[in-house]
């Protein structure tokens, strides 16, 4: 069972899916750090120094009463708070994200675009006499069986 495992694991499709999954965790630390470390600070001040990820409503107090200048110290009184600045954070994280995910599956489509573009060589050519397409090397038509060297000489 051990050895089946063993296999199982070490195929190329399992071992691709553990790096992809292993780089998208990777990524989407990446982007959150992004969000909330590069984006959000210069759109807060715009927006008059608003800090987004400490931006909640108090649904219930908690043992000591507020007012609660964090989220963090809210929660350290035991307040049940509605945390939307982290909600808006975390949109901001998946709008990027998508972005991304939306340039890497266009530049794909681009080169798949290409690649497609290309022409080929051509495999088939038209009988003279009968006008349907034939093996490019024959040299008698298989439809109408007609001497296609005679007729090119």
């Amino acid at each position: 069972m051990i050895k089946e495992f063993k296999a199982f694991a070490m195929r190329g499709n399992v071992l691709d899916m553990a790096v992809g999954i292993i780089l998208g965790a990777s990524f989407g630390s990446v982007v959150s750090s992004l969000v909330d470390d590069v984006i959000m600070p210069p759109v807060g001040l715009l927006l008059g120094n608003v800090d987004f990820s400490n931006l909640f409503f108090i649904l219930r107090e908690g043992d000591v009463a507020g007012p609660y200048l964090s989220i963090a110290e809210a929660q350290l009184a035991g307040a049940v708070t509605l945390n939307y600045g982290l909600f808006i954070n975390t949109i901001m994280t998946f709008i990027i994200v998508a972005f991304a995910v939306f340039l890497l599956i266009r530049s794909v489509n681009i080169v798949q675009r290409t690649e497609e573009d290309t022409p080929s060589e051509p495999t088939t050519k038209e009988c003279p006499f009968c006008f349907m397409d034939i093996p490019i090397d024959a040299i008698r038509c298989p439809q109408c069986t007609s001497d296609l060297e005679r007729a090119a000489g």
